[in-house]
């Protein structure tokens, strides 16, 4: 084909729009050739070959510049598909996670108010949802003295929604991320983890044991107050400082630490130990009884 084509001619020819053709032309994806006296455009044979290249990028979801940059010979196809596969995969990662805050909607009988916050919480990229969790972390655990384990845990331990989340998970993140941007939540977590990260009343929440025994204790019918009660508190605790262990459950119990790790759970989609905080009561009643100078502090 060697005549020169009207942008007309070209639409028909191509089955496209003026105005799409002429919106390619101005962006410089699709020049003309050459212009007519009267200052028209005119496109040749490669103009036509040029504009289904567009076609078939653009019907692929290709930004018009990274087409440019294809023809201006900036970047290959096969580079572009690459990233527009990552860019595809994000958007369906961010789909997934719109579809389960709709299904939790649906379930909740969700207000207006709590779908808008649901729907604002939950679509949030993940690299927000990630600044959440370690903002979070260095409010609470920052300058604290760890151990290296703990330490090492802390750091490492991802709070993130997987790619195709539950409605369940949904609404645990959806829990957690207003909870953890609380500045009452935060304050009353670092006084606790001062309190629990080191010493004997570290083992109350750190080691799972310790509320088990207090669970069978509870399920055989021993009341905080009995004899039975002190001795398993002697056992447990030993020569601690009674003063120190019932400060550091306490502050557990106040700052809720029970709900936090089970909406961390729920997030990860780790099974989780039942909320312990009925057990953690009673233990704190327990040493109330066995200590009464540690009750009156």
């Amino acid at each position: 084909m060697n005549e020169l084509l009207t942008i007309g001619q070209l639409a028909d020819r191509t089955g496209l729009t003026v105005r799409t053709l002429r919106f390619w032309s101005d962006a410089g994806v699709v020049p003309p050739a050459d212009r007519s006296a009267g200052g028209y455009r005119l496109y040749d044979a490669a103009g036509v070959a040029r504009v289904e290249l567009v076609r078939t990028l653009r019907e692929l979801g290709i930004a018009l510049d990274d087409v440019r940059r294809v023809l201006d010979g900036q970047a290959t196809v096969a580079e572009v598909a690459e990233a527009h596969v990552a860019a595809l995969d994000a958007q369906i990662r961010s789909l997934k996670v719109s579809r389960a805050v709709l299904s939790t909607v649906s379930q909740r009988g969700s207000t207006a108010e709590e779908t808008a916050l649901m729907n604002r919480l939950a679509r949030l990229s993940a690299a927000e949802r990630v600044q959440i969790i370690d903002a979070f972390k260095a409010e609470v655990f920052g300058g604290l003295l760890l151990d290296p384990e703990l330490r090492d845990k802390v750091r490492d331990m991802r709070i993130e929604l997987p790619d195709d989340p539950t409605p369940e998970q949904v609404d645990a993140w959806i829990e957690l991320a207003e909870l953890v941007q609380g500045k009452d939540f935060q304050a009353r977590m670092r006084a606790f983890l001062e309190l629990n990260t080191a010493g004997p009343s570290a083992r109350i929440w750190w080691a799972r044991q310790v509320v088990g025994k207090v669970a069978e204790a509870r399920e055989s019918g021993i009341r905080p107050d009995e004899p039975a009660a002190a001795t398993l508190v002697s056992d447990l605790f030993g020569p601690a400082d009674p003063d120190a262990v019932l400060a550091g459950l306490e502050a557990g119990i106040d700052a809720g630490a029970e709900r936090y790790r089970r909406l961390v759970a729920l997030v990860r989609g780790q099974r989780s130990a039942p909320d312990a905080t009925e057990d953690l009561q009673w233990l704190a009643a327990a040493l109330r009884a066995a200590y009464p100078a540690a009750a009156g502090r």
